[in-house]
């Protein structure tokens, strides 16, 4: 809490809590609770970094560190889809911390205390604590927020405190990693020669005529004979092309578990009867609140809300007092609406905005930005393009969605603004600027201003199924499971009562999903966990239906074996023969006129303007190879040996070549490429030192 402590003595002020938090990281699952089975060893190894083991135990308290942080700041325990991705925040945040550590380490790099005094509340404070800080009305940072959160926060709770240490951990270590990343990006540095090449790639250029033999249609399949000697030995010499991942081949029975029509029935009969119920209660909120099941059965709709889309398609205008439903949802529930009440409240209407700021300016520098703003307010009177003018000159938070507003109250502006958007009669745009503190706003109004709020009492019932639809296919699942040792019995089970047996293959270690099964996760765990190859499942209960597998393969890791990847294999050496039976055909053919008879399905085509710096063929496609031995050939006329690509064969004869022309200055090249080599610098650090550390992942055995 040192930080804290500083900023207090140099502020005056009593530390408070930052209330929505600035961790963004998605959190979900209690890994840490006491009915967790996965923390009873520690011997339990969910990865490797930098030959370090790490547990499963060190793993989960990491996620638990930022669960309650989550919660802190929002208020609820996360979702299992959040806690997909803040397991792979967590496990990313872990490996960096080993991997760069020890590189800021050499390098001296730090940060001090006075640094993130600045970052918090000096005159740098980070993009994450000013996202979170925002003026609703201005969509701009707001320090005074900021100060507020500061004021109590070493009188809040120790959950509290531990956040934002947490934060400030967060903070210094993005810092470090800007710094780092800076020192190597700015080392980037491209000669002149380099420069030169540049210039030559993207300002030769050629006129062409390609002829162009694809594999296909040059050579019948059934022409080529191909040993499984030459299969092993072209896998051999290109290793690294193959190289595979975990994944799994399954088959599975599934057993439905959805609302049966006697469930439906059951449903209908039920909201019908409750929808009768409805229309007499004397206290609807009572009356939904104990029959509903939905989160929210009492809502009130204000101005600019959306009535539910199953009422509004159903319905063309509701009354007060009438009932309406029951009506199917989107979501297989029923539901019936009763409109409890319609009441005049406060007004909201909708508009849009240019903000010109003027914040800090002198009275020379606002008279400028005022300037600037009627020049732009005149060219939209005369052309109408607010919303791409929104975007170009906006200086708020809402420039990105053409300067919307959405629906606001009066008094949720500033007065000038409010009383100048309450003022319009109609709908369009203000004919002069508002100024405001914030600078002058170019206004459009969206929406007059509507007062009509509407409360609706809603009576849900979801289509589930029952507990003798969901009993029965249980029952079935179990029975088959138990009667299915190993696959073939499986097989002959499946067959013999009649059960489609489903296929699943090359199922990746981190899938979630079985084909179109969602929330799989557990099934897959199981294949790669403790299941072995012809093993059959227990019943896994799934979102919609019992499962059970049987593993019908499973790939590790590393080389790949001929008979994972024969197809492949066998469709690249069967090219390569194809190609040099092509190049056979052509010896002796001087002309491609000549060359396309041998192939009268070959294309042949003129192509002008090439460049020298591309690597596609207009019409043919991805071929490098072949445009660079044509920037090869010295003089017009000349044509190509027959070059091999992934395509096909492709021969060219060079019509013209246009040089690039020497100039005096090449900097503009050398910064371009120092510009790009900086920006992709970043990503290949990350990866080269991830690969020194030889991270190793074996998370999905357990999440």
């Amino acid at each position: 809490m040192a930080l804290i402590k500083q900023i207090r003595q140099r502020t005056g002020l009593a530390i408070g809590v930052i209330a929505g938090g600035l961790i963004l990281f998605l959190l979900g699952g209690d890994l840490l609770s006491p009915n967790s089975s996965l923390l009873n060893t520690n011997q339990n190894i969910v990865g490797e970094i930098a030959g370090e083991e790490i547990t499963l135990e060190e793993f989960a308290l990491r996620v638990e560190e930022f669960k309650a942080s989550f919660q802190q700041r929002t208020g609820r325990i996360p979702s299992e889809p959040e806690m997909v991705s803040v397991r792979e925040q967590a496990w990313q945040a872990m490996i960096v911390e080993r991997v760069f550590d020890e590189e800021y380490e050499k390098l001296g790099l730090q940060v001090s205390s006075q640094e993130l005094i600045d970052m918090v509340q000096g005159k740098n404070i980070v993009p994450e604590l000013r996202a979170q800080l925002t003026n609703p009305q201005t969509g701009q940072f707001d320090k005074t927020q900021l100060i507020s959160f500061l004021q109590s926060l070493e009188t809040a709770d120790p959950a509290q405190q531990a956040a934002w240490a947490q934060q400030e951990k967060l903070f210094a270590q993005a810092r470090n990693r800007v710094k780092y990343d800076n020192l190597l990006a700015t080392s980037e540095y491209a000669t002149t020669a380099e420069a030169k090449l540049e210039h030559k790639s993207a300002n030769s250029i050629a006129d062409a005529t390609v002829l162009f033999i694809p594999y296909a249609s040059a050579i019948a399949d059934s022409e080529v004979t191909i040993s499984d000697s030459e299969l092993s030995a072209y896998l051999s010499k290109n290793q690294e092309k193959f190289k595979v991942g975990n994944s799994a081949n399954l088959e599975y029975v599934s057993f439905s578990i959805l609302p049966s029509g006697e469930d439906s029935a059951a449903v209908i009969s039920r909201i019908k009867e409750l929808t009768e119920g409805l229309k007499t209660a004397e206290n609807d909120s009572a009356f939904v609140s104990q029959n509903s099941e939905t989160q929210s059965p009492f809502v009130t709709v204000a101005p600019g809300d959306q009535l539910p889309a199953s009422l509004t398609t159903n319905v063309a205008q509701v009354v007060k007092g009438e009932t309406y439903g029951p009506f199917i949802t989107a979501n297989s529930s029923y539901v019936t609406y009763k409109v409890t009440d319609q009441y005049e409240g406060t007004p909201k209407m909708r508009a849009s905005h240019i903000l010109f700021g003027t914040d800090g300016m002198d009275d020379a520098g606002k008279a400028a930005v005022k300037q600037q703003a009627e020049t732009v307010l005149a060219d939209i009177k005369a052309n109408g393009n607010f919303a791409e003018a929104a975007r170009q000159y906006g200086q708020d938070g809402t420039a990105q969605n053409g300067g919307d507003l959405g629906w606001f109250a009066k008094a949720d502006f500033v007065e000038p603004f409010a009383n100048a958007a309450y003022a319009a009669k109609s709908t369009g745009l203000l004919s002069n600027l508002v100024e405001t503190e914030y600078g002058y706003h170019i206004i459009e109004v969206t929406e007059l201003p509507n007062s009509t709020y509407t409360k609706l009492s809603v009576l849900e019932l979801e289509l589930v199924a029952s507990d003798a639809t969901r009993n029965e296919a249980f029952r079935n699942a179990d029975s088959f499971a138990a009667e299915s040792g190993n696959r073939n019995q499986f097989t002959e089970n499946a067959t013999d009562k009649g059960f489609r047996i489903l296929q699943a293959n090359n199922v990746d270690a981190s899938s979630r999903n079985l084909n179109n099964i969602a929330n799989a996760r557990e099934v897959i765990i199981w294949a790669f966990g403790e299941a072995s190859v012809g093993e059959v499942s227990s019943v896994f209960e799934l979102d919609n239906s019992y499962v059970v597998a049987t593993l019908v393969s499973r790939k590790e890791e590393g080389e790949a074996k001929l008979e994972d990847v024969r197809d492949q294999v066998k469709q690249l050496v069967m090219n390569d023969k194809k190609a040099a039976m092509i190049q056979e055909k052509l010896a002796g053919k001087t002309t491609l006129e000549e060359m396309k008879a041998v192939f009268p399905d070959a294309s042949l085509n003129d192509v002008p303007g090439l460049r020298l710096s591309t690597s596609v063929l207009p019409g043919i496609g991805f071929a490098p190879k072949a445009i660079g031995t044509l920037f090869g050939l010295k003089s017009s006329g000349q044509i190509t040996k027959p070059v091999q690509e992934d395509i096909g064969v492709i021969v060219s004869k060079l019509n013209s070549l246009t040089p690039a022309t020497e100039i005096g200055d090449y900097t503009s090249y050398q910064a371009q490429l120092s510009q790009a080599a900086s920006q992709r610098m970043t990503y290949q650090i990350m990866m080269a030192l991830q690969e020194l550390a030889k991270v190793k992942d074996y998370r999905y055995k357990y999440f």
